[in-house]
């Protein structure tokens, strides 16, 4: 009798087991590629009524869920999906650039790098904790509109944001991933640029937009590559 309930319990274990596995396989792995694109927009006191700082590099994964739209065109269901995201962005590949896109000036770039500790910190975080998908889109060709919960780290400091987000799933298992959101430097200890440059008195204002484009793909298949 002993063993046979022995023998009933490890057969249940193992079927226990078996239906878990498909579960854990179901996350599907976006990672970092060419085409992105992190501007930062502010005031300024001369030569135009805003600023604006660029990179062309936004590093990072994103993990998702069963239920996450990866095709176009996809089904989904409104409400919380499964998902989690850290980014990166290195402050040193940020650069200021005039409105055509032109890189503007050499001493801005530093004086932007002092003000955001670069010696001290390499990198701009975020983190994402939640998503919500706000509705499904009304054509093929439309992105999903999510509602977007994170931890954005700035020179060391992190602070909890919200923004609106718009994934646009591509051919070839690629995402176009958008958004934007308005901070203050100060919120992150980060002091507005208040400096005497050649240029003149510089004063930037306090509250600055965050507008990106991130571009992620599915890793390729290595063995399917082989062949």
């Amino acid at each position: 009798m002993k063993k046979r309930t022995l023998s009933a319990g490890t057969v249940a274990l193992l079927l226990l087991a078996t239906v878990s596995l498909p579960a854990a396989g179901q996350t599907t792995t976006f990672t970092a590629r060419s085409g992105s694109k992190m501007r930062i927009e502010g005031t300024a006191n001369i030569l135009h009524p805003t600023w604006q700082i660029e990179s062309p590099i936004i590093g990072g994964i994103l993990e998702v869920g069963p239920g996450f739209p990866t095709e176009p065109g996809q089904a989904v269901t409104p409400g919380k999906v499964e998902a989690k995201a850290d980014v990166f962005i290195q402050v040193r590949s940020l650069k200021s650039v005039k409105e055509d896109g032109s890189h503007y000036d050499d001493r801005m770039d530093e004086v932007m790098c002092e003000h955001l500790k670069e010696a001290q910190f390499k990198r701009i975080f975020y983190h994402l904790t939640e998503l919500t998908l706000k509705e499904a889109p009304r054509t093929k060709d439309a992105p999903y509109v999510f509602d977007a919960k994170g931890d954005l780290t700035v020179a060391g400091v992190t602070n909890k944001i919200t923004m609106t987000v718009s994934i646009l799933p591509l051919a070839d298992k690629k995402l176009e991933i958008t958004g934007s959101t308005a901070v203050k430097m100060t919120d992150f200890k980060v002091a507005p640029v208040d400096i005497n440059l050649v240029l003149g008195h510089i004063k930037t204002g306090d509250e600055v937009k965050l507008i990106f484009k991130w571009m992620v793909a599915q890793p390729k298949n290595r063995g399917a590559a082989a062949k």
